[in-house]
């Protein structure tokens, strides 16, 4: 039986004759030739998107944010997992700096759960001035008050401490006793402890053992998400799924060990050039240490690239050297693929390995994602898509912009978007050996930054793209994204066009 949302099984001579169509070409070089739709309504609730991001990892929708200290923290990858995909938190800390990253992790862990297994505690004796801090720290509005071999007490809700002198009131004397709660004993399926909140009236339900332990928190609010987003991306306790990167040099293994503390799902080694010594080593340190944790590692853009890290057990490749919009590799190294033709190549060496591939970068319009999807991507990696949303990090900036119709100076918001290999993340990073006695003038930097519009929420962008991938999949004549794919590799010549330069002004450009 096909894993869930596998890739179609390529015919080798199929395989050889795509490659030799797209050498030399990326996603506007191509346009799809209609078929006969088959789908009543271009409805993503009803059409299937689902891909795998790695081995083991499958995603609702194909989109992933990209780990670059611009795009992707914890309000980005909320938005994505929520959507259905999955954000990568970056690495855009100096060395050392590990605690910054973990938190942004943490806070996606804790924005949903099924069960909160491991809710904010607090002990009896401790002032309400402590809970309050914990409150405000930790931005919940309920604690679960337990003993020092906790056991249930009670609970503490910011209404209980509202208008109350904190500095000499304990919080038992405060919170709802445990003799006065709902609770169940035992695990609790999300069906069962729905049925049970709504019989007993209550909002949260505690779960403890035969001894009184605590063993989670049940809330009406997680179960009221878990219904309004059903094709959130979340793991077996109900959370909402997150990656980060870790680089591969200098603290990746001590930054790993404390992100798969804090329940990372996925890591990242994310390195410019991914076929390198450098990225063998770091693979054999990481598997090592941490055994079959999930790992993508990248980047790379061709076949020997691509099979190097599948024989370093890496769960998933980053595809694309030099496509992004913040990196200038191919401009000042002359050296990368173009990403339709480092897609083929990847998606050729990767054959039934079960290994996802990301297609990384040069996805500039909403129609490139089909296209990067039918050439070999699992996935898609996002980054200059969004920069400048309410969720991408960073601060909105207004500079003058002459209009050309009236030639006035108006003043726009900007957002910055940076490649993370460009001298100005370097310089915030330094993640390179002996970083303090490195002159940023040796740095060969590989990306820039640039000024980005600011715009609305992710969100919004998101489903949008999500709209346009249902709409091609409807012109490409099947009912769900896996089934376009196994028509497109039945036979690419019944779908691709190569344009030529004319062809292609007509197709893309909009002056």
């Amino acid at each position: 039986m096909k894993p869930p949302a596998a890739y179609p099984k390529i015919v080798a001579s199929t395989g050889r004759a795509l490659l030799d169509v797209v050498r030399g070409c990326t996603f506007d070089d191509f346009i799809l030739r209609p078929q006969k739709s088959i789908v009543a309504r271009r409805d993503p609730a009803a059409i299937d998107l689902s891909c795998r991001l790695s081995r083991r990892i499958v995603l609702n929708r194909p989109i992933v944010s990209a780990n670059m200290d611009t795009v992707t923290r914890a309000p980005m990858a909320i938005v994505q997992a929520e959507e259905g995909g999955i954000g990568i938190i970056d690495r855009g800390f100096r060395p050392g700096e590990i605690e910054p990253q973990v938190r942004e992790v943490e806070k996606v862990k804790r924005a949903q759960h099924g069960v909160i297994a491991d809710p904010y505690r607090i002990a009896p004796e401790a002032s309400l001035e402590e809970a309050a801090a914990m409150m405000a720290r930790s931005r919940v509005g309920t604690l679960v008050v337990a003993d020092v071999d906790g056991r249930l007490q009670g609970i503490l809700t910011n209404r209980d401490i509202r208008f109350v002198p904190k500095g000499a009131t304990r919080v038992a004397e405060r919170m709802t006793p445990r003799d006065q709660l709902v609770v169940h004993e035992g695990p609790v399926t999300p069906e069962e402890a729905e049925r049970l909140m709504v019989r007993r009236k209550i909002k949260k339900l505690p779960l403890v053992d035969a001894t009184g332990r605590l063993l989670g928190l049940v809330t009406s609010r997680d179960i009221s998400r878990q219904r309004q987003l059903p094709f959130a991306t979340r793991d077996a306790h109900g959370r909402l799924m997150v990656g980060a990167a870790i680089g591969a040099t200098g603290d990746y293994l001590e930054r790993a060990a404390e992100l798969i503390k804090a329940g990372v799902d996925v890591l990242v080694i994310d390195i410019a050039h991914g076929h390198s010594m450098v990225m063998q080593r770091a693979m054999e340190q990481f598997r090592k240490r941490f055994g079959d944790v999930e790992v993508i590692a990248g980047n790379v853009a061709t076949a020997e690239g691509a099979r190097f890290l599948i024989d370093l057990s890496a769960d998933g490749i980053k595809v694309g050297i030099g496509p992004g919009g913040g990196c200038t590799t191919r401009m000042t190294t002359s050296f990368g693929v173009p990403q339709v033709q480092a897609l083929v190549e990847c998606r050729l060496a990767v054959g039934d390995s079960a290994v996802g591939v990301i297609a990384d970068g040069g996805i500039k319009r909403h129609g490139a994602l089909a296209l990067a999807l039918l050439f070999g991507g699992d996935s898609t990696m996002l980054g200059s898509a969004f920069a400048g949303t309410e969720e991408a990090p960073g601060e909105v900036v207004h500079k003058s912009v002459l209009l050309p119709e009236s030639g006035k100076s108006v003043k726009v918001p900007f957002k910055v978007l940076r490649g993370m290999a460009s001298i100005e993340a370097i310089r915030d990073r330094l993640d390179v050996e002996d970083a303090d006695k490195v002159e940023l003038e040796e740095i060969g930097a590989e990306g820039m930054e640039v000024s980005v519009p600011a715009r609305g929420s992710a969100r919004t962008i998101v489903r949008e793209m999500v709209k346009h991938l249902c709409s091609s999949i409807s012109y490409g004549g099947a009912g769900s994204l896996a089934g376009l794919r196994e028509a497109f590799w039945k036979d690419p010549s019944a779908f691709v066009i190569k344009q030529s330069d004319s062809g292609r002004r007509e197709s893309y450009d909009r002056g």
